[in-house]
This record gives structure tokens, sequence and C-alpha cells, in this order.
């Protein structure tokens, strides 16, 4: 069987969350799957060279380069419903997806879609107009209707998906993410970390937030959360460090640390290079994380792999992610993390109790529910 996978997210050359999935799931599938042919389908406008030798150093896989300006073909997909991108590959029996964008396909074949969330529909106030725009034009809704068979990245995903899009459950497999290039190799004693630690300048004790710097994250409540933290608990002497990438709408969080009261002890870590983000989680005393919506939610699982004591929302997918491993908070209440972040700084007991089963939990979560699927195709 003839499979086609859309690769575009590679395009943008950055290692977002989505790049990360693409990857990691078809590392998996080409490891598992020997008998499909596979034709990845790239285009990019200006020739942008993207590295695709972890993909066609299998005999199977092979890769289809176009450079159509991106404008030009999403409007002709969009409005023309042409090219067929199956024929684009070489007319493929399947065209697999690993998320949404702009497509159009010969009626005869069978669409496999990845669905990470649907925060752009139940948040579309954390997504700047450009965003909204896009998935308007895009209609995720259409591709689900669409699709033969979705994956959804979590069970909360799957019901969302069942119940927003009105699709039926049968149609939607749950594939999980698995483990990122975060392992929980280093311990508080590897040289790299104080090498880390010289660079950044990082205290000693400090909480951690790693994920995008946008409002969706609930990053403000955080703040609050510290400095309520650090009025009633006089000796606490940890900082809070937010790192992670610049997102839209970063404003009103860049305030809140602006006009903190301890704001001399909040750090702001934009943009930290991939290889350095275990460091940072090793490094941390705690983790939190009490975004408002996630479909999976990649940075928690990371910190407890690392052995990091976690809090999260319990909302969406985040209980599933975390399990018996973190504290569970109302991301509505930034009392409740104020409780949790004291109880893991004060309690050394609690953060033993939130670590010991870290590894056994993490190791569950594996690529290969999704490569089972294929392999299955031959």
């Amino acid at each position: 069987m003839k499979i086609g996978v859309d690769v575009r997210c590679f395009a943008q050359g950055k290692n977002t969350g989505v790049e990360e999935y693409a990857q990691k799931t078809l590392r998996a599938i080409f490891e598992a799957d020997e008998k499909n042919e596979y034709i990845l389908f790239f285009n990019a406008w200006r020739g942008r060279q993207v590295d695709f030798s972890w993909a066609t150093k299998y005999k199977n896989v092979s890769l289809k380069k176009y450079v159509i300006p991106n404008k030009l073909l999403n409007f002709s997909l969009w409005f023309l419903h042409y090219p067929k991108l199956d024929k684009l590959c070489g007319n493929v029996d399947v065209f697999f997806m690993p998320n949404n964008n702009f497509c159009a396909l010969s009626d005869s074949v069978k669409l496999f879609l990845t669905v990470h969330d649907l925060s752009f529909e139940h948040h579309t106030h954390s997504f700047s107009l450009k965003r909204r725009l896009w998935h308007f034009f895009v209609n995720p809704r259409l591709l689900a209707k669409r699709a033969n068979k979705i994956f959804a990245v979590s069970a909360a995903t799957r019901a969302d998906i069942c119940e927003t899009y009105d699709i039926d459950k049968s149609k939607v497999s749950i594939t999980r993410n698995g483990l990122t290039s975060v392992e929980g190799k280093y311990n508080r004693n590897s040289m790299e970390l104080i090498m880390i630690k010289e660079k950044y300048n990082l205290p000693y004790q400090f909480i951690l937030y790693f994920g995008t710097i946008e409002p969706r994250k609930n990053i403000v409540s955080i703040i609050k959360a510290y400095e309520q933290l650090r009025a009633t608990n006089k000796n606490t002497k940890h900082q809070l460090i937010i790192a992670g990438a610049r997102g839209w709408k970063g404003e009103e969080i860049y305030g809140a640390v602006v006009n903190a009261k301890y704001k001399e002890d909040i750090v702001i870590l934009a943009d930290i290079p991939e290889d350095e983000k275990e460091l940072l989680y090793t490094l941390a005393s705690v983790f939190v994380y009490p975004s408002f919506f996630e479909g999976f939610g990649f940075p928690p699982l990371e910190a407890i792999n690392c052995l990091v004591p976690t809090i999260v929302s319990h909302t969406t997918s985040l209980p599933e992610v975390a399990g018996d491993n973190a504290i569970m908070v109302n991301p509505t209440r930034p009392d409740e993390i104020v409780i949790a972040l004291n109880e893991i700084i004060t309690n050394k007991k609690l953060q033993k109790i939130l670590t010991s089963n870290s590894k056994q939990h993490t190791e569950k979560f594996q690529w290969n529910d999704i490569s089972n699927i294929f392999v299955q195709l031959s």
C-alpha cells in the first residue's frame, strides 16, 4: 500500500510540538513497518533546506519536494480543491496528516488525520486574528468529517472531537504521545547542570514553568501564586523561572512580572535551546503547569520524567498525562496553586511520593500506539 505523509510542518524550521510529534511518530512507523511504501509530501517556497535523512534512510520511504509559493498553494487547495495532494505524491491509497493543514484529495483516497486539541474552538481569545483566520479557512471540522480515521493524542481530546464535531467514536483512535528527547538522564551532580546554572545565573532553588509564553498557559496565575507564596511563607528562598518560546499576546504576562512585588526574583528565559531544556527541568525544585486547556501537554510529562515534583491543572488531558505523579489544582484558583507550591517546597516526604513512581509512569508513553495501526494496513 502507498501512503502519503504531509510533512509541511517542518518548513517552519522551528522545533514546535507538532514537529516533535511528527518526527517521533514517523520514526516509530518507519521502524515498525517495512511493507508499506511511504511518500513524504513537502513544500517550501524559496527552497528552504530541511534535513529528511532521518526518514529517507528507510528503504520504503521517499520524498516528494515542491517549491510552490505557500499562499498560492493554500489558496488553490482551499478555493479550487486543486492540486490533489495524493497525485503530487504519485497516486497514494492513504494520505496521513500529522496536523491540520490545507488539503485537497481525490475521493478514493483515505485520509488519516491527527488532532492534537481543539483549543482554537474553545479559547479563540488566546489566538491572534491571523491564526483564527487560518483555522477558519483550513476548516478543521470539515477535515475531521472527511477523515476516514482520526488519531487523538489523549482520551480527553477524543471525547472533545466526538462532542464538538459530532464524530462517531468508532472513527477516533486514542494514540497517546510518547516520550520526547527529554530522557531524564541527568542528576543534580551532573557537570552539565553546573554549566547551565552559570550560563543563566540560576539560583540553587527555583520554581519552574516551561512552555509557550502565552495566556492559555495561565502564567499570570503562576505569578500571582508566587507572590502569595512569598508573602505568606517568609522562609521561601525560591525564585520563579518562566521559560519557553514567546507566544502571542504575552504583554499581560510581561506586565504582571514588571508589576510584581518580588519581580527581582522572577526571571523570564525565552527561546531556550532544545538541548538545554532537560537541564533546566533537572535543576528545578518544583514544576508548575496550570494550563487552562491541553490536548496532551508534553512539559508535565518531561518534568515528571526528570523526577521533578509537579503541579498541573485538573482539566482536559493533564490528569491523564500526570497520573498520580502530580498535585492537581483548579487553574482558576491561584490560592490552590499557592497551597500546592507550599506543600511541595516544605514537605520532603511529599516530594519523594510524587517522584517515586515517575519512571514507571513515563515509560507507559510510547510512540507505538500509532505505528501498530499503520503496520496493520500492510
